[in-house]
């Protein structure tokens, strides 16, 4: 863990005259913790230039005095920058480390990253010259940029490597990412007009070795409470990095990207999904899955159905299912459900290498098997982002080649933002096992598994399986779903609720989308967002 420093720099605020200490000779401003004041030092003195906002809670499980170890060195948090941009806020602690050396630890789609301020060689290009998408030589490298996001200092906290900007005026920060899984930021934010660049890679809390964290139970959860918008039912926040939240009573969906306050934008749904389905997997649902060789405890804390956008207006609309599930020290995955079968995915901090159809990604060779507007269509739960009504992201799915022949890949893309994902296939008994389903899910479960369609043996003998398939459904649609659904029956009665939504799960997932299902999920904010 990071050691106390041989010396440290003290003085009194000039302000309020509560002790500030510098814990390293190259910090060059702090945040007084008791009157908000901003001070740079100046000389052996302490010169205040203004006053910082109130830090909005979110409720982060970082705070000063945490401490831990990268790569074998020592760190310790002392400053925090917060920052907001129009879908809500983002922190960025100073990690000052025993060498005197400092990083960012900041936040990136419910995940990690960690970088280093770096020279940067050559001109910056222009802010408004970027797009989300493009590439870019940036510091003599190529670049994909994933996101361009307005936004302004709502806050800073603690010592920090410069003096924070304190005039509420927007300004641009550009996050880009490449195949070396590194994550690179250009913030124009500098009142100079100097462009700060850093270098960084995603870490997992755990492997920082992370001491002094903010346990879960100070959220308070009252503190988190609030009435529904649309019903007025009591609603609580769980998760520290919340954006948006559905209402389990009405099932209006409530944006607090902005904070808890009167006027809560919110939007209305339908109280059911497509087909009047219910989750399979119930909100709030933990269970253990392996995942890329590592079994960890996951908790469902969100659930979104999605459906492609038909080009031409005439193809039938299909739909598939998400569930978003958390770790509090690995962050969040999705668990992805459509017609071809089961699989995860996790939100990926580099950006692979695209050509043509092919991309390729820690050494995996990826093939194009879709690309189609996709958009969300209904949600229940918590969400990292913020939920908007109908907006379409353009996604492109990709299957592993070779011995990576179960591994997937996919892109989303907005206006304002490209992400990508990859994970794997995954066996629906797998699913059943670690989240203890009962017997009776385990018909809606099951999912073809069998590829893209004709990918081996042409269109003719798909069109001759799905023939054969609706004969027998045909014939004994009624009776077998009465059968995968008797146990419930004779349990709850035949009026329940419990066996009418047996009946409508037992179809086995028809209408669902055929192709995979984005195998990304979806995130709005990228980058330290």
């Amino acid at each position: 863990m990071a050691t106390t420093p041989q010396r440290a720099y003290r003085a009194a605020c000039p302000n309020c005259g509560a002790p500030v200490e510098f814990a390293s000779a190259a910090s060059a401003s702090a945040v007084c913790s008791f009157c908000r004041s901003t001070l740079v030092r100046d000389g052996d003195t302490l010169r205040r230039i203004g006053v910082s906002a109130e830090l909005f809670d979110d409720h982060s499980p970082l705070q000063l005095g945490a401490a831990g170890r990268y790569q074998g060195a020592a760190f310790s948090l002392v400053g925090r920058l917060q920052y907001g941009y129009a879908d809500g806020t983002w922190n960025e602690w100073h990690a000052l480390f025993d060498s005197g050396k400092s990083g960012w630890l900041s936040e990136d789609n419910g995940a990690y990253v960690l970088a280093f301020d770096a020279p940067l060689q050559g001109a910056a290009p222009a802010a408004d010259e970027l797009v989300a998408g493009e590439r870019r030589l940036v510091n003599q490298a190529a670049w994909t940029v994933a996101s361009v996001t307005r936004a302004r200092l709502i806050a800073a906290q603690g010592e920090l490597p410069r003096p924070p900007r304190l005039d509420d005026q927007e300004f641009v920060v550009t996050d880009l990412r490449n195949e070396r899984d590194e994550v690179a930021t250009l913030d124009y934010g500098d009142p100079a007009g100097v462009v700060v660049w850093s270098v960084g890679r995603a870490v997992r809390l755990a492997e920082l070795a992370m001491s002094g964290l903010r346990d879960a139970s100070d959220k308070t959860l009252s503190g988190r409470g609030f009435a529904c918008p649309s019903c007025g039912a009591a609603l609580q926040l769980t998760l520290a990095t919340t954006q948006s939240i559905a209402c389990p009573q009405c099932k209006a969906v409530i944006d607090v990207s902005q904070g808890i306050g009167a006027d809560l934008s919110h939007y209305a749904q339908s109280n059911a999904g497509h087909d009047g389905a219910e989750p399979l997997i119930a909100l709030g649902s933990s269970g253990k899955l392996t995942l890329d060789g590592r079994e960890l405890e996951w908790q469902v804390v969100g659930y979104q159905e999605r459906c492609d956008v038909p080009a031409d207006g005439e193809d039938e609309q299909t739909f598939w299912r998400e569930y978003l599930l958390y770790n509090r020290q690995e962050g969040f995955v999705f668990l992805v459900d459509s017609e071809d079968g089961w699989s995860w995915v996790k939100p990926l901090t580099g950006a692979p290498q695209v050509r043509g159809e092919v991309a390729t990604w820690g050494n995996k060779t990826y093939r194009q098997r879709e690309r189609y507007d996709a958009k969300v269509t209904w949600v229940l739960g918590e969400f990292y982002w913020r939920v908007r009504r109908d907006e379409v992201a353009l996604v492109t799915d990709y299957v592993g080649t070779g011995a990576a022949s179960q591994r997937r890949l996919s892109s989303e893309r907005t206006a304002a933002e490209l992400t990508w994902s990859e994970g794997a296939v995954l066996d629906a008994q797998a699913i059943a096992r670690a989240f203890r389903l009962a017997p009776a899910a385990a018909p809606a479960l099951q999912r073809s598994g069998g590829g893209p369609p004709g990918a081996d043996g042409g269109l003719l003998k798909v069109l001759l399986i799905v023939a054969v398939v609706l004969v027998v459904l045909a014939v004994g649609f009624c009776s077998s779903r009465d059968n995968d659904c008797s146990d419930v029956r004779a349990t709850f009665g035949e009026a329940s609720n419990e066996y009418q939504q047996c009946l409508r799960q037992s179809g086995g997932g028809t209408g669902f989308r055929t192709g995979g299902g984005s195998y990304g999920g979806y995130s709005s904010g990228g980058g330290h967002k």
